[in-house]
């Protein structure tokens, strides 16, 4: 059976060209550029000075507040300083750190403990000294995550499997490659909320990544209550209210979160590195990630760590065979669009793709809305966004403000099926920061 309810949707080419590539190694890189700001909220604070001596997984920035996370060294040198440069959020401090020096975090004990040696408040003060946040480009500090309000009764924790992005590949290889590990996460996050069942949605494209999971989950044989469903190929399934309508028909109330209809979400890459944190004691500063597009001379799926330059990613995939019209941090729904070789990769980068102008459409102009209505057909979400684009093209905010853009999940859906090639996404975006200021306080 296939699960698949939530209206609208789109088919794009999946272009999943890296699904048969096993994980490598990247290089160490030789200057590491760790952001402080690699999550959703506020910047971590600065624990080192230029000259310090840090080694692998050190704790460098400190949570800042509630919605802040860890940062650590993802190698081990000598600060050369902290400076302010491009990141994918904007302009921040980055730990500039010299590679030097040994590698290697302790190692796990031969028998590893189980889930149930942790308690919910070891589990979850592991998960947020880690420093883990969300893998699937959310980027939300875990930890605040998996501590809804006492009365919100959550009892079902899914788990995002669906890559539904055109390009990225990392989840599918990932759920090959660890599916019993994936599995042990799973269970520390539902005994963390107290989850009587939980829901690894993937889609029917990833076969392998399905039948894989359900061997592990025969293997293992937990106590708790967990299955795998397979989703339909349909972008965005991997969206976190059209998954959770997808596999439980629950609906998030408009502007709700979804705890309010009793479920949490957590993307699969990140279940994993909930059991890297608790199972083998490693906070987050690596990841795997895919790096594709028609101008990498060898796409591939790889264990990256944070702070390495997207320069250095490009060199070390044998260099472009020309100019990119287009790099993306992420995949080319929703992924950010980046001019600069210098940024460097971070905990939430899903992917890194380097595009040429026949892989896009790089044109300038656009034309008329002519009322075909396919943008109201395929949004996710029941937005009128021919509508919302008119209103703001002519700086009607009286208008589109009515309009619920804040509901827009911005996934791209709308701009995709436009035929006149309507901005409608960043008509849209422009709505929501129009709210966004308006309710702002002085």
């Amino acid at each position: 059976m296939l699960f698949s309810a939530f209206r609208g949707g789109i088919h794009p080419p999946e272009s999943k060209y890296t699904r048969e590539t096993k994980f490598s190694n990247f290089p160490v890189p030789p200057m590491c550029y760790v952001p402080l700001q690699q999550h959703i909220g506020a910047p971590a604070l600065p624990l080192v000075k230029a000259g310090d001596i840090v080694h692998e997984g050190q704790l460098i920035g400190e949570a800042s507040g509630f919605l802040s996370a860890n940062v650590h060294s993802s190698v081990p040198g000598k600060v050369v300083e902290i400076k302010e440069m491009s990141t994918v959020f904007g302009d921040g401090s980055v730990v500039v750190i010299e590679s030097g020096g040994s590698f290697g975090m302790p190692q796990p004990p031969a028998q590893l403990p189980g889930v149930e040696d942790f308690t919910k408040e070891e589990i979850l003060e592991t998960v947020r000294s880690a420093g883990i946040v969300g893998l699937g480009g959310a980027s939300f500090p875990t930890a605040v995550k998996l501590s809804p309000p006492k009365d919100s009764n959550v009892d079902t924790f899914l788990v995002n499997g669906a890559e539904c992005e055109p390009y990225l590949t990392t989840d599918d290889v990932l759920m090959n490659t660890f599916p019993e590990e994936i599995i042990v996460g799973v269970r520390l996050a539902m005994r963390v909320l107290g989850a009587s069942r939980a829901i690894i949605g993937v889609e029917d494209n990833k076969s392998g990544a399905i039948a894989a999971l359900k061997s592990a989950l025969r293997k293992l044989n937990p106590p708790e209550n967990i299955s795998i469903k397979a989703l339909r190929t349909k972008y965005p399934q991997g969206a976190e209210k059209q998954l959770i309508y997808s596999l439980t028909k629950r609906e998030v109330p408009s502007g709700g979160l979804p705890f309010m209809a009793g479920v949490v979400v957590q993307n699969v890459a990140t279940v994993f590195a909930i059991y890297g944190a608790v199972i083998l004691k490693k906070p987050l500063y690596e990841r795997y990630i895919t790096v594709s597009g028609s101008l990498v001379k060898n796409p591939g799926n790889y264990k990256i760590r944070a702070g390495t330059s997207l320069q250095d990613v490009a060199e070390h995939c044998g260099g472009l065979t020309g100019e990119p019209a287009k790099i993306l941090i992420g995949g080319p729904m929703c992924g950010i669009c980046v001019t600069d070789m210098s940024i460097p990769v971070n905990k939430s980068t899903s992917g890194v793709l380097f595009l040429s102008e026949a892989d896009i459409y790089t044109g300038a102009d656009y034309d008329p809305c002519i009322r075909c209505g396919n943008c109201v057909f395929v949004c996710p979400v029941g937005l009128l966004p021919c509508d919302l684009g008119g209103a703001v093209e002519k700086f009607r905010f009286d208008l589109s403000d009515a309009l619920s853009p804040l509901d827009c999940i911005m996934c791209g859906s709308c701009s995709y099926k436009c035929p006149s090639l309507r901005p409608l996404s960043h008509f849209i975006k422009m709505a929501q920061e129009h709210i966004k200021k308006k309710n702002r306080p002085d």
